[in-house]
């Protein structure tokens, strides 16, 4: 498709939601979901169920729900009921990372967003909290290859809180947490010291710091904001519950099917990732894709939570701001990041 000349859209060819768009200036919480999984990562019509549910989801806890995807070439932070049907519904649906957002709305294209896209404008908008499925990584073979997915290079350079189930299992994963440590992207795991692995709740490989609550994370994010530094992400490590995890020796053996069935089919690149996740859906029965949504759907509630828990300190430190010098909380407002300013 050729480029053509295009007059921008709503602060440069990004639109905010009414609804998302009160709630940030209210300070109310609000998070931020990603739509692949709509466009690209499930069949029809079940993509649009989960869609809605997992909407549904974060307004039964509490927050407003941000979907961000890109229509006829305007970013749409929050989408309307038949906005969020044509992401389901329209087969044409690009698949767009950070890389391709010029390209989209110079071009008028429409498209399901990516991590490293969704990274990048929900920090825009100014949302603090993202909850995905799994991250994007450091591919196996990365040493010949040097495939990498765009997610870890946003994750470097974007101030957000994202919730996923770790990295996808086809990955490596221990190259991926090396490379998120020099990258300073700090890594937590939520009730876990086991770094997870998507469809399994733990790859085997630990993390090296633990949170128990929401509000923990949420005292993390507080500190982060007052002690300044570089713009990278927190990424919080929630694994899939066990009881709908994917089986381990089924999700070994599947896997171990699936690299060498894209070995002997000579299968890389960007098509290397959709290849192996069919070939898992396939060789388990659709079970992986059960033990996918069920991840999607913890992250979703968790970071419901968390996004909650910051706005209850946001209120609480205008709230001591605003009593006066009087107002004595019983603790040292000093040294507590919520009631300093910009925390």
């Amino acid at each position: 498709m050729s480029v053509r000349p295009r007059e921008a859209g709503i602060n440069g060819g990004i639109a905010v939601a009414e609804e998302v768009g009160e709630a940030l200036r209210d300070g109310s919480p609000v998070v931020a979901l990603e739509s692949t999984i709509i466009s690209h990562g499930l069949p029809r019509p079940r993509n649009l169920e989960v869609a809605r549910n997992l909407e549904l989801a974060v307004r039964n806890g509490g927050a407003c729900p941000a979907t961000i995807a890109v229509l006829d070439g305007v970013v749409r932070v929050g989408l309307a009921k038949d906005e969020l049907e044509r992401v389901a519904s329209e087969t044409t649906m690009r698949k767009l990372g950070f890389r391709d957002l010029p390209l989209a709305l110079a071009t008028g294209a429409s498209g399901g967003t990516t991590v490293s896209a969704v990274s990048f404008l929900a920090a825009r908008a100014g949302i603090r909290v993202f909850a995905t499925g799994g991250l994007g990584g450091v591919h196996r073979g990365w040493s010949a290859s040097w495939d990498e997915s765009a997610d870890l290079a946003m994750l470097s350079r974007t101030r957000l809180t994202v919730v996923s189930s770790g990295v996808k299992s086809i990955l490596d994963i221990p190259a991926t947490l090396q490379r998120l440590e020099t990258l300073n992207v700090t890594v937590v795991g939520y009730r876990t010291s086991m770094f997870p692995g998507f469809y399994v709740a733990s790859s085997g490989y630990p993390v090296d710091w633990t949170v128990e609550s929401p509000e923990q994370i949420a005292e993390v994010m507080a500190y982060r904001e007052a002690l300044g530094g570089p713009e990278t992400a927190l990424v919080v490590a929630n694994p899939v519950p066990g009881d709908r995890q994917l089986d381990p020796e089924l999700h070994d053996a599947a896997l171990a099917e699936a690299l060498a069935a894209a070995a002997d089919q000579g299968i890389v690149g960007q098509a290397l990732t959709p290849f192996l996740l069919d070939v898992m859906a396939r060789r388990t029965g659709g079970a992986s894709v059960e033990a996918n949504l069920a991840a999607v759907a913890g992250n979703v509630a968790l970071g419901t939570a968390i996004a909650v828990a910051c706005a209850g300190r946001d209120t609480d430190a205008a709230g001591s701001a605003s009593a006066g010098p009087g107002h004595d909380p019983g603790r040292d407002h000093a040294d507590h990041p919520a009631d300093r300013p910009g925390a």
